[in-house]
């Protein structure tokens, strides 16, 4: 430890961030960014490390294997990122030693290695969400990530959906397998199910066919729902969307280190190139683990999102087996 440090606790030094990044950032992000970095005042406290000064690369690296026992790769590096944009604020104001913030190793992301257990968690969801309903709120962009989220739907369900699909008065949307003309379910008939929406989602949606919904048919005559301003939206339109949005740099820091404005990635057609960029399958891997940890039933889950039990055991919930056993706690608390 440098002699020219000056002691101070980690939970002080979070606090002084904060209030230093507040005129910075967005609302949202400054909470993301405390979120974070609660994580790591909460590992200073179970390893006893009082006084920031005493931090080495050391620290980091176990933090790092503590933090990755509970969130995905994507959702790590996110979190570290935020980490080294702290320790180096820290440095400014001799709370650490210059040049701790490139002691934290961002994980590399293969992209094949983490489609396979990638999903868009509950935080960078709402994080999205938010994003949506503060700038682009009722916009296109809006209803195909919040019905994707809401409802755990596959990409070619929400691209099935139309106009009189929707049931305001009954708040639910139907899916419906039509393939002659090109908008199969993927389990065809026995798919086929009206899905709840509550009042919020209802809302998004009614507003976006009142003000931002093209008036147009598809080649069928059929009146889709998620509409460009030649007819039905395609598949890869969809995914483009999900992948644009899903960038992080788009409601919080660039977790890569990039310049966004001189960024690729952020130019249409190269939005999958993003590093942290997501496919609509994540999203519905995502809303159905946020649901389970709700407590949400398993068999309203498998309905819901049209998925058999082994399958979505094997596939889809990504809750840990400790949160499964605090879940199944409750249940037992009082036998």
């Amino acid at each position: 430890m440098s002699d020219d440090l000056e002691p101070i606790s980690p939970r002080e030094a979070v606090d002084l961030y904060v209030a230093h990044r507040e005129l910075e950032v967005s609302k949202k992000t400054l909470q993301n960014h405390k979120y974070r970095l609660d994580s790591f005042v909460e590992w200073c406290e179970e390893a006893d490390l009082e006084n920031l000064n005493d931090l080495t690369g050391r620290d980091l690296h176990r933090f790092r294997v503590w933090r990755q026992q509970d969130v995905n790769l994507v959702t790590l590096r996110g979190q570290l990122a935020t980490l080294r944009v702290f320790l180096e604020f820290c440095a400014s104001i001799d709370a650490v030693e210059q040049g701790m913030r490139e002691r934290v190793k961002l994980p590399e992301v293969d992209r094949g290695e983490e489609a396979r257990d990638a999903m868009l968690d509950q935080d960078r969801a709402h994080a999205i969400l938010s994003y949506l309903e503060r700038y682009k709120r009722a916009s296109r962009e809006h209803v195909i990530v919040a019905i994707l989220w809401h409802t755990g739907i596959r990409l070619g369900g929400l691209r099935a959906i139309d106009l009189d699909d929707y049931e305001p008065d009954d708040q639910c949307v139907w899916l419906r397998h039509r393939p002659k003309m090109e908008t199969p379910l993927k389990n065809k008939e026995p798919a086929e199910r009206p899905l709840a929406l509550d009042d919020y989602y209802c809302d998004v949606v009614d507003e976006y066919i009142r003000f931002h919904r093209h008036d147009v048919v598809d080649e069928h005559g059929r009146e889709p729902l998620i509409t460009s301003d030649r007819g039905r939206l395609s598949s890869g339109q969809i995914r483009s969307t999900v992948y644009q949005l899903t960038q992080p740099c788009l409601y919080d820091d660039c977790p890569h280190d990039r310049d966004p404005e001189d960024c690729e990635a952020r130019f249409y057609g190269h939005y999958s190139e993003c590093p942290s960029s997501l496919s609509p399958h994540t999203i519905r891997r995502g809303s159905i683990t946020y649901q389970l940890r709700e407590d949400v039933p398993e068999e309203i889950v498998s309905d819901r999102c049209d998925v058999s039990s082994e399958i979505l055991d094997h596939h889809y919930d990504r809750r840990t087996d400790r949160e499964k056993m605090e879940q199944r706690r409750k249940f037992i608390a009082d036998l």
